[in-house]
């Protein structure tokens, strides 16, 4: 039993692998979408993010750090204020009140500095581990899987998982990979949910991972009809936008702000 299991495994770590070195291959420009300076702007974006989308969060959070710009800062916002800053991210009022306090808790109880510790960020209000992942992987270098809907979905969607609970994903997912391999895995993999491997209607006929998954069929297989389901840069009529990215991977946060900024 214990050599079926290991070979399983083996065979699953291998295929996982491939995908990953596939999906590298397919999104050299990978990010994390959310803008940031310092770490202070990526948790405070990151708690934003629940329930709206990067873009969105990105055009918030330009205006909120003008007016606030650190910590202390924000501890000392007026809450009502911030609420109207906020407005547009949905749930306003829950995330001015985790904003608030989390920024009052790092001025009391870290100096005004975000800690680079797991067990620290996750004490914070309104941070999880998916937040302190992403905080960490993306402020600090320090290595961590980010498991939000896109990741959790095609790490079912790959076999790489069985689990709805995103800790449990965490877990399964890291068993498969190197840990320097976790932060970069955890944007290629969201970069494809978003543009190729959607929930309802993932473009199976288009997908560069197809013949390595054991969910190819679940979407549309016809390449022509699939192509159209893309979204942003790979979607009919951005190639300008694809090859740009391409051509200029060490740009891609700031080529994507541009093509945002643009009207249409």
């Amino acid at each position: 039993m214990a050599i079926a299991e290991a070979g399983s495994l083996l065979a699953l770590k291998r295929r996982a692998r491939k995908i990953n070195r596939v999906l590298a291959e397919k999104y050299p420009y990978a990010h994390a979408e959310l803008d940031f300076t310092n770490p202070f702007e990526l948790v405070v974006a990151t708690v934003l993010s629940a329930q709206t989308t990067d873009v969105m969060v990105n055009q918030v959070t330009k205006i909120l750090f003008a007016r606030y710009p650190d910590a202390r800062a924000m501890a000392e916002a007026d809450p009502a204020e911030l609420e109207v800053i906020l407005q547009p991210t949905g749930f306003f009022r829950a995330k001015a009140r985790n904003v608030l306090a989390l920024s009052t808790r790092l001025v009391d109880e870290y100096d005004g500095e975000v800690p680079g510790r797991l067990e620290d960020l996750v004490t914070l209000p309104g941070v999880g581990r998916k937040t302190a992942n992403v905080v960490l992987g993306n402020a600090f270098g320090v290595p961590g899987i980010t498991v939000d809907t896109h990741f959790g979905r095609l790490a079912r969607r790959f076999g790489w998982t069985t689990s709805d609970d995103p800790v449990k994903i965490e877990f399964d997912v890291a068993e498969l990979f190197e840990p320097r391999d976790w932060t970069m895995l955890s944007h290629r993999v969201v970069f494809h949910g978003r543009r190729v491997c959607h929930s309802r209607k993932p473009a199976c006929g288009a997908c560069p991972v197809a013949s390595l998954c054991p969910s190819y069929g679940e979407g549309e297989t016809d390449p022509v009809k699939a192509a159209k389901l893309l979204k942003y840069e790979l979607a009919p009529g951005n190639e300008e936008l694809l090859e740009k990215l391409l051509a200029e991977t060490h740009r891609a946060a700031e080529i994507r702000m541009e093509s945002q900024r643009r009207p249409g």
